[in-house]
């Protein structure tokens, strides 16, 4: 089959195909296994005109100058002309560009819409999703329920066309922990690690305010905190200066994507405390790492940990449900939960097994 990957956003900010290789490694390393078995074509708008094979892809990178196009019909034309059996179709806002990509296409091309985070629109947007979902053939959502969410919205019309299939995967992997803890310097019993914004939606200090509790009991507990959006940063330090277990919470700031291979491997514990998650990419990366889980009981971070599984799941917002999980946490043998969790990325979570759940509903429609 000739799958053709195709996003409308428009990333002027990268000139060279090296430079989206690399911010785009958690997307394409999907692509890159489906292309074992079929012709994967991957069309992408950046400020720069070219074509290039990366790791079986064939990217074609297109720049016609507009951030943002209503009536995309060169790039829909240009996306016929490559002759697809499948479109996925990355994103659920774009519903007037999919509506005229579907009137373009032959009807033998099948669209598989990737959910990507985004919410149901409302008013006249909400209509246009609507129209929108009968000309898509299937919908791909980190979690089945998430989906379903879009359907009780009456974004879409049934539930009959909702695959559960991760958004993004990893490309970290486990390394021995003493050699991550020497490059990070990560020092704890246990060692806990934040990686994420640090805005109301990810509620940092709810976590922050059930650790300090914990490390009273717990004094030999960290928690780092790596994050590349600084949103609540001074109202958390003005609340840390004069606790007194305010050294057990070290914040770390931005880090190279790179690096995180290192802070992933040095914790036992990734943390979460997010009111929403269109899937969980730091999480999924901790995961690939044999990091455990302590996360909210949102839709994806179920999904994500086998429904709590592979780790822990508490109520978002609520600091005594998380206290209360951290401190059942003696109760857990690390070594067979961390199994428990790589395991379960392998055959769920990974570039491999997201593909391979692809390939199979591209294959039945």
């Amino acid at each position: 089959m000739v799958f053709i990957s195709v996003s409308y956003n428009y990333s002027p900010e990268f000139n060279s195909p090296k430079n989206w290789f690399k911010r785009a490694q958690i997307y394409n390393g999907i692509l890159e296994h489906l292309s074992g078995k079929n012709t994967v074509i991957n069309v992408k708008q950046i400020n720069y005109t070219g074509n290039h094979t990366h790791n079986g892809v064939h990217h074609k990178f297109v720049d016609f100058g507009k951030k943002k196009t209503f009536f995309p019909l060169r790039f829909n034309r240009f996306i016929k002309s490559l002759n697809p059996d499948i479109i996925l179709f990355q994103g659920l806002h774009h519903p007037l560009q999919l509506i005229q990509l579907r009137f373009l296409l032959n009807k033998k091309v099948k669209i598989i819409a990737h959910h990507h985070a985004e919410k149901p629109f409302t008013g006249l947007k909400k209509y246009l999703q609507k129209i929108a979902d009968r000309c898509v053939d299937a919908y791909l959502f980190a979690s089945h329920e998430i989906g379903m969410d879009w359907v009780n919205k009456g974004n879409l019309l049934s539930p009959q066309k909702i695959h559960e299939v991760m958004e993004v995967s990893s490309v970290f992997y486990p390394i021995e922990k003493t050699i991550a803890r020497s490059k990070t310097g990560a020092f704890g019993d246990p060692v806990f690690l934040w990686v994420g914004r640090l805005n109301a939606n990810k509620d940092p200090f709810t976590v922050i305010k059930a650790f300090l509790r914990f490390a009273e009991a717990h004094p030999a507990a960290t928690l780092y905190m790596v994050y590349h959006t600084d949103d609540l940063l001074p109202d958390i330090i003005e609340f840390l200066k004069d606790h007194s277990y305010k050294d057990n919470i070290i914040l770390i700031g931005k880090v190279p994507n790179n690096d995180l291979l290192y802070w992933y491997n040095s914790a036992d514990f990734i943390i979460s405390g997010s009111h929403y998650e269109g899937s969980g990419t730091a999480i999924a990366e901790a995961m690939s790492c044999g990091c455990i889980p302590v996360v909210t009981d949102i839709f994806s971070f179920r999904m994500i940990t086998d429904n709590g599984k592979c780790g822990f799941l508490y109520k978002a917002g609520d600091e005594i449900a998380l206290l209360t999980t951290l401190i059942n946490l003696k109760h857990t043998d690390l070594a067979e939960k961390r199994a428990t969790s790589l395991a379960y990325f392998k055959s769920n979570l990974s570039f491999g097994a997201i593909a391979a759940k692809i390939q199979e509903i591209a294959s039945s429609l």
